[in-house]
């Protein structure tokens, strides 16, 4: 049987284009790269426990043997991405928890507007229909430039033996 001749071993999973490789994308260089996430003393918008996080799931997602010269970008992206749906949710305090879960509240694109009585309407569906297969990266524009990307690394042939 061919899987017990070592000739072939790793020939499938080269062959699938699946990496396993993890990169090593960090906070300075995430600094460097999207310094709209702090503040002119370098004092970052995210806190630090949460940058890290996202830096962590970046380098698991962002494989450098699969993004090749893009990994770096594609890694700022996702971070972006991610402290960009953090600060939304942003709030200094809040004082009953009614205000605390108001923070986490799905706002789409404005539908329509009032001006006598404040009526506003959001369409949320841009972002819903979007996301059926790309989880949250509709939800900004770092997300939508991330999954436009994705799907250009993503266009290489596979061939699974």
């Amino acid at each position: 049987m061919w899987p017990n001749k070592p000739q072939f071993f790793g020939v499938r999973a080269a062959a699938a284009n699946i990496g396993h490789s993890q990169g090593g994308y960090s906070a300075e260089m995430f600094r460097a790269d999207f310094p709209q996430f702090f503040k002119d003393n370098g004092t970052g918008l995210v806190p630090e426990t949460m940058l890290e996080e996202f830096l962590r799931q970046a380098d698991a997602a962002i494989q450098p043997d699969k993004w090749t010269d893009g990994w770096r970008y594609a890694c700022g992206l996702y971070a972006a991405h991610q402290a960009t749906l953090y600060l939304r949710t942003f709030a200094e305090s809040s004082a009953t928890p009614a205000e605390a879960a108001a923070t986490g509240a799905l706002v789409g694109v404005m539908r329509s507007a009032k001006l006598g009585q404040d009526s506003v309407t959001y369409d949320t569906d841009p972002l819903t229909k979007a996301t059926e297969s790309w989880g949250d990266l509709n939800a900004t524009q770092y997300g939508q430039l991330l999954a436009t990307k994705a799907r250009l690394v993503g266009m290489g042939g596979t061939y699974v033996i």
